[in-house]
């Protein structure tokens, strides 16, 4: 049952409504649906940029074709800010964000993680794989000359951002990450709490077999291992009323930055959302406050 769920979890169904909710339902409908593995609609773009962009097409390692948008500021650019989407989401969700960027004078880039949005493929890997579509949005600027890179990551793009700096030794201007969790499994305790179900042995055995049907070892997948080797300023928020990334688990992501450059920023009105949307003033400052240190 656990390989079922593993496999369900990672896989992506045209056709399928995104808000296919497995919690839902009396207790015997939710076990079901749990032993079984939620049927994951593919993400689809719900908007385009209102500034003028361009669409660009990144190529992975297996020939993957991964879309991006990539839009210059009308002024003369302080960076490029690239932008990375969580799980079952895709980039136009970051609209908001890259548009306040534009306006304070950044070039902005928005990338659709593979399976997501308008790029290939139908399986993720919940961010081990896809730190290479960070790291080929990465390379695709700096060829453009580009010195000052900043990394946006959220949930799962935070984790893809941090594994990517580490992995590939990329050497960004500064980082933020936006609600990552610490590791695989503990995304997948907080998953079964969320349902009413014991995290163990749910997590553990859907981990296992994660990693077998995606190709890596799940339980090598924590985030609070990448960020160690982090030695850019990093920015770190997280809502208070976050469901799915508990405090514990993001003052341990918090707590295993390298960077002696780190500041961590708690939304006490938000959970697991677009904190510009939730809270835009409090967003705003910091953000700016951030950049501008």
């Amino acid at each position: 049952m656990a390989a079922l769920y593993a496999n369900k979890l990672t896989r992506f169904y045209e056709g399928v409504p995104l808000n296919n909710s497995h919690s839902s339902g009396n207790v015997f409908s939710k076990t079901w649906k749990l032993f079984t593995g939620p049927k994951q609609g593919r993400s689809v773009i719900t908007e385009q940029p209102a500034f003028p962009f361009e669409t660009v097409s990144l190529k992975t390692s297996s020939g993957l074709n991964i879309e991006a948008w990539y839009s210059a500021t009308d002024s003369v650019a302080k960076g490029t800010v690239l932008f990375f989407h969580g799980i079952t989401s895709q980039k136009s969700i970051l609209l908001d964000e890259a548009d306040e960027f534009r306006y304070w004078g950044y070039n902005v880039m928005l990338v659709d993680f593979r399976g997501h949005g308008n790029s290939e493929g139908n399986t993720s890997t919940i961010g081990m794989v896809e730190s290479e579509e960070v790291k080929l949005a990465y390379d695709l600027v700096s060829k453009k000359g580009e010195k000052n890179i900043y990394l946006y990551g959220v949930s799962l793009g935070a984790v893809a951002a941090a594994k990517a700096v580490t992995e590939y030794d990329l050497h960004p201007k500064a980082v933020v990450l936006d609600m990552p969790f610490a590791s695989l499994q503990s995304y997948l305790k907080n998953k079964a709490r969320n349902l009413g179900f014991p995290a163990q042995p749910f997590a553990f055995l859907t981990t296992f077999w994660i990693g077998i049907e995606r190709g890596y070892n799940g339980f090598n997948h924590q985030t609070s291992h990448y960020v160690k080797k982090m030695d850019c300023p990093v920015l770190m928020e997280w809502g208070a009323n976050d469901a799915f990334i508990l405090r514990e688990e993001a003052e341990r992501v918090y707590g295993s930055i390298g960077s002696a450059q780190k500041r961590m920023v708690i939304y006490d009105a938000s959970g697991h959302e677009s904190f510009v949307r939730k809270e835009p003033l409090k967003w705003k400052i910091e953000m700016q406050k951030f950049f501008q240190q």
